[in-house]
């Protein structure tokens, strides 16, 4: 099983795609750093100081404000109003949630890549572990040696949790690295509230804790991980389904972006919550965001993920050692 796992982890190394998506990280951090960055300057010459305290309070106000319309839609004006408990919690605990740092862009980075970009990073990696096997005529030579299919399909699926491992792993030293040239490195013991949660509007702060900001990034990539492995689980068994990895890359990026598009949509529709696509911004439980559809909780969300996870091994499984090999 060690010669098959090293063999699977040489072919993934000598297609490149590992480095492409490292230098695709490399080149996304920095624009994300800059923006964030420009983001900060405007909103101290807007307010005229550095003081966060200040800052907050000016948030606060505008999203009163916004409130005060009567034009709002009403999943928005939820949003806003549990947005609004949150800076007021932060504010009346003296505590400042985006302090700036490398730590601060890392947890940041996490939350808003979790949904798309880092799973579609996996869908590159994991879209053709069988299914170029399968085009190319490979697969044949692959089935002869004396090697139970199982195990062959095995050692795919486990040098793709490598990958997705090292990619994470690369992911978060990048995000260090690079945004510390521009905030510092600093900020790691910094206290962060966790234990939001919702009941329609309203925000729920009885379980609210504290935590050092290393601890609260530690979940969230370990949040961040899981998803990548539901990801990457799901777009191989579409590699052992297809001989086709356009194909496989095709129905993955169209789930994924309509994922992305009915976050946003399906508060009224309460099956999609079995979608896997609308459990996948796990890292919104731990910050207090509203879930896509009321009752959702982190739970839940990773109990469906995980269940899809076991029907994609199952059928991958199952599929790989029936099917005829032609």
């Amino acid at each position: 099983m060690n010669n098959l796992i090293y063999n699977e982890q040489l072919k993934l190394f000598r297609k490149k795609r590992l480095f492409v998506i490292i230098l695709i990280v490399a080149f996304l951090v920095p624009i994300f750093t800059y923006a964030q960055y420009k983001q900060v300057k405007t909103t101290q010459e807007k307010m005229g100081t550095t003081d966060w305290r200040v800052q907050l309070q000016q948030e606060i106000v505008d999203i009163q404000n916004r409130l005060a319309s009567s034009r709002i839609p009403n999943d928005f004006e939820k949003y806003l109003r549990i947005r609004l408990g949150q800076q007021q919690y932060y504010l009346d605990h003296n505590i400042n949630p985006n302090t700036p740092g490398a730590p601060t862009f890392m947890r940041v980075f996490a939350e808003n890549s979790i949904g798309l970009l880092l799973p579609l990073l996996v869908m590159v990696v994991a879209a053709d572990l069988v299914s170029s096997e399968a085009s190319g005529g490979t697969i044949k030579l692959l089935l002869t040696r004396p090697v139970k299919r199982w195990k062959i399909l095995l050692s795919k699926y486990i040098a793709m949790l490598y990958s997705i491992s090292f990619i994470v792993l690369c992911v978060a030293i990048l995000a260090f690295l690079i945004s510390g040239i521009v905030f510092g490195y600093g900020g790691w013991s910094m206290p962060m509230l966790t234990g939001f949660s919702t009941r329609g509007d309203e925000l729920i702060t009885s379980n609210v804790h504290l935590i050092p900001q290393w601890k609260y990034i530690l979940m969230e990539f370990g949040l961040v991980w899981f998803v990548c492995v539901v990801v990457g689980s799901l777009t191989f068994m579409l590699s052992v389904l297809l001989r086709s990895t356009a194909a496989v890359m095709g129905i993955m990026l169209s789930s994924l972006i309509a994922g992305a598009i009915l976050i946003n949509m399906v508060s009224s529709w309460e099956s999609a919550k079995y979608l896997f696509m609308v459990n996948l911004q796990l890292t919104n439980y731990v910050n207090g965001s509203s879930p896509p559809i009321e009752g959702m909780t982190l739970g839940f969300s990773m109990l469906v993920l995980l269940i899809w996870l076991l029907l994609s091994l199952v059928v991958s499984f199952v599929v790989f050692t029936k099917r005829d090999v032609y």
